[in-house]
């Protein structure tokens, strides 16, 4: 697609030999519409860590306890273990060439992952240790950029019975749309027992109660 970088970050990071070259890098970047991010190979091998490659191996070693469960157990499997392992079905041959080669960067990373999971050990026997914790994970998802790079905004969830047959989703999409609601993102929730999946759809705080009320006017099962 000639949109494929188009608005999206893109790391520029010459070294003391590729000084030269950054102005016809940069042309490129401009060229293919997406907005030049100026590193150094440092600060870029530790964002990548940080943003990349650390939740890569949680969400690894997250999926890693499941392989030990019993079937019983992973009955009980919900949207949110769905949400944290999804990236761990990913390519392990890729993975570790990726994580080899940013080696310091993830091993300083995981020094301080262990110093946390030594105070999250501790909060299981302080509620008010837990609560800082839990606030801190809060905290850094709210400073995950938004789209188009801006802040993040203040979004409610709807949650939409939808039956499990070809195009019903398109069909709620375009109500949606049809509607005047522009969604800001969307989850699926397949419920192997059930003949429907329930979709999870992020919209504008302000507009989640107006849109809930017409979908179920249009014969939508919603709840929030």
């Amino acid at each position: 697609s000639a949109s494929l970088f188009e608005g999206r970050p893109w790391a520029v990071t010459p070294d003391v030999h590729s000084v030269a070259a950054a102005p016809l890098v940069e042309a490129l970047v401009r060229a293919c519409g997406a907005e030049i991010v100026r590193l150094s190979p440092r600060e870029h091998d530790h964002a990548v860590a940080r943003t990349s490659h650390l939740p890569q191996l949680l969400a690894v070693l997250t999926a890693g306890q499941l392989a030990e469960a019993l079937p019983e157990q992973l009955k009980l499997s919900g949207q949110g273990v769905r949400d944290v392992t999804r990236i761990a079905a990913s390519d392990p041959d890729l993975w570790t060439q990726i994580l080899l080669a940013n080696r310091d960067a993830v091993d300083e990373l995981l020094d301080n992952v262990q110093s946390e999971l030594v105070n999250l050990r501790a909060a299981l026997d302080d509620p008010d240790l837990m609560s800082a914790i839990l606030a801190k994970g809060v905290a850094g998802t709210r400073a995950i950029p938004g789209k188009h790079g801006g802040q993040p905004m203040a979004s409610a969830a709807i949650f939409v019975a939808v039956p499990d047959h070809a195009g019903e989703l398109h069909r709620l999409f375009a109500e949606i749309a049809e509607i005047g609601v522009n969604i800001e993102d969307v989850r699926i929730d397949h419920d192997p027992a059930r003949d429907f999946g329930l979709v999870e759809v992020q919209v504008e705080e302000s507009q989640a109660t107006g849109l809930a009320e017409r979908l179920t006017e249009r014969g939508w099962s919603t709840h929030r």
